[in-house]
């Protein structure tokens, strides 16, 4: 075998060249997934603020509030978040930006006792499951 710089064989050189680019095959869609997964969570800290300001309102008003800004939540558009509603305190959230294809619509339900608000139920819609946080699968 002919020696390369160093003392490798090109058949070793070529083994790893083989095991790199098998690494990156691996890799580069696994970073790709994670790179959406992280930017979905601007609409679930966006929901997250709403979610207690339609708390509040039920406590303090013995009722859902009708709309976000019955509820008080910010309704701006943001990088990653086309649009945030309120609908009888069942808050939704579209995503933009993501890399999604197509993006997800997050949807937040509450679940009430009285006054206060038991649970919460997540729950998504459009896009893929792979990119939704766990706590909307």
């Amino acid at each position: 075998m002919r020696r390369i710089q160093r003392g490798f064989t090109l058949i070793e050189l070529m083994i790893v060249v083989a095991i790199v680019g098998i690494l990156a095959a691996i890799a580069l869609p696994a970073y790709e997934d994670y790179t959406i997964r992280s930017k979905m969570s601007e609409a679930e800290a966006a929901i997250a603020a709403c979610k207690t300001s339609v708390s509040e309102y039920l406590s303090s008003r013995a009722s859902m509030p009708a709309n976000e800004t019955d509820a008080g939540c910010g309704t701006i558009a943001t990088k990653y978040v086309a649009s945030l509603t309120v609908t009888n305190g069942v808050i939704n959230a579209i995503t933009q930006n993501t890399g999604a294809s197509p993006e997800c619509t997050l949807t937040l339900t509450p679940t009430t006792n009285g006054l206060a608000v038991t649970t919460w139920s997540g729950s998504y819609a459009a896009c893929a499951a792979k990119y939704v946080p766990s706590a909307f699968r």
